[in-house]
């Protein structure tokens, strides 16, 4: 017990909404893999690889949640690192997968540079924001770094992944607007985003599709996000009636409905899916549906509620830090991760354009399951901190000095700059 009590060391509310979303993506991930154990011929090598995964990315979690906060000051180093992987990848060094180009190989490894590049632009801004917070609010050059640190990692990332740069940057935005920059500034920007996303949207809307595939940078996913907005917007103008309905031509989103419609309330019961074998990305992009069909409404609607509790559960630790930096650094990994279920979740039931946005920490993956669990690992590192900080308080209000300074040695290096107050 006293092992496990060291090496759970985090917040107990984020470590069990952790252990349950892993949980179910054992479950449903062993189900909506079928086809893949199919067509290799082999039914437990799916689900020993993704298994193996989260055991991986549950020791990453442990590991980094003993990381002191200063280490996580090397993040633009990352970003930079990212920022080269992301030029080759545009200079066809990448490996194409689904009409984009996302992956990278070092060493013969591959992983996803946009993972990585998430994580260290997320970490830079909070940076950023801490370092020219003052009193009333944050400086105006924290505006100037953040955008020339977000706009080139954006634009790397759109080319091949247009829904993870628009996701990223509206965390971006969300932690500039925690951080306090001034509103004048985040204005601006607003009607600039608004204004080119109109433009840029109508562009694809009203180009035909040949003339897209010979458009630099987007002749690989420039018709697939004409099709994606056609068919999202068609589909909320009228109701088709079932006979007429062309499953052929919305393929996966007719199959995820059917899952979804097959599910009604109380599910089939694990593992009894009938659409599993006919929708594509079934153990990734359209796991929630599989998840619906299976164990139904008040199952899935839990599953919202644990995305829900941990951006609740890591607001509560970023407001209890002493310090500027951690706090929107676990605010910032906490949006990510929330806001692409939500994106995820609303793809599933019609709610959002199809992205190819995986469910975080249920979907079948390999880079992005690893990183989603670093990123809880960032939020218990975070709470850690809080911990030993408030014991430390504790021992010199009961005149333990001893205790004390065993505790300032534990949290040595950790983040020493002073917080202004008033983020959350």
């Amino acid at each position: 017990m006293e092992l496990l009590k060291n090496l759970f060391k985090g917040d107990k509310v984020v470590w069990a909404v952790f252990l349950l979303l892993c949980l179910t993506s054992v479950l449903e991930v062993f189900s909506a893999s079928s086809t893949l154990a199919f067509q290799t011929g082999n039914y437990t090598s799916q689900i020993i690889r993704h298994t193996g995964f989260l055991v991986g990315g549950a020791a990453l979690a442990i590991g980094v949640q003993f990381i002191p906060l200063r280490v996580f000051k090397l993040a633009p180093l990352l970003l930079l690192f990212t920022w080269i992987c992301l030029i080759l990848m545009q200079c066809g060094l990448g490996v194409e997968k689904n009409d984009g180009i996302r992956w990278f190989k070092i060493f013969g490894v591959p992983f996803q540079p946009s993972e990585l590049a998430k994580m260290g632009l997320i970490i830079t801004v909070a940076i950023i924001l801490s370092h020219f917070q003052e009193e009333k609010g944050s400086s105006r050059t924290a505006f100037k770094w953040i955008l020339g640190c977000t706009i080139p990692t954006l634009l790397l990332i759109a080319p091949d992944n247009l829904s993870t740069a628009l996701i990223l940057g509206g965390i971006i935005f969300l932690m500039m607007f925690i951080g306090r920059i001034p509103f004048r500034q985040l204005g601006a920007l607003l009607g600039i985003i608004v204004l080119a996303g109109g433009l840029f949207a109508t562009f694809l809307l009203v180009t035909p599709t040949d003339t897209l595939k010979k458009v630099p940078l987007l002749e690989r996913r420039g018709p697939t996000w004409k099709n994606r907005l056609l068919d999202f917007s068609d589909k909320h103008q009228e109701t088709v009636p079932p006979e007429k309905y062309d499953i052929q031509a919305n393929y996966q989103v007719g199959h995820a409905h059917i899952a979804i419609a097959s599910g009604n309330v109380i599910g089939l019961g694990p593992g009894n899916s009938k659409t599993r074998d006919n929708l594509p990305q079934a153990y990734s992009d359209f796991i929630f549906a599989i998840i619906l069909e299976e164990l139904g409404i008040l199952p899935a609607a839990g599953i919202i509620f644990l995305y829900v509790i941990l951006l609740i559960r890591t607001a509560k630790i970023a407001n209890k830090c002493n310090r500027d930096f951690p706090a929107l650094m676990a605010i910032g990994v906490a949006l990510l991760i929330v806001m692409q279920a939500f994106v995820n979740m609303m793809v599933a039931v019609g709610l959002f354009p199809v992205t190819g946005q995986p469910l975080p920490l249920i979907s079948r993956g390999g880079t992005s399951t690893l990183i989603n669990c670093v990123y809880i690992g960032i939020i218990l590192s975070v709470s850690r901190y809080n911990n030993i900080q408030a014991d430390k308080q504790q021992a010199l209000a009961e005149g333990d000095i001893a205790k004390a300074e065993r505790l300032e040695e534990l949290g040595s290096g950790l983040d020493t700059e002073p917080r202004q107050g008033g983020l959350l």
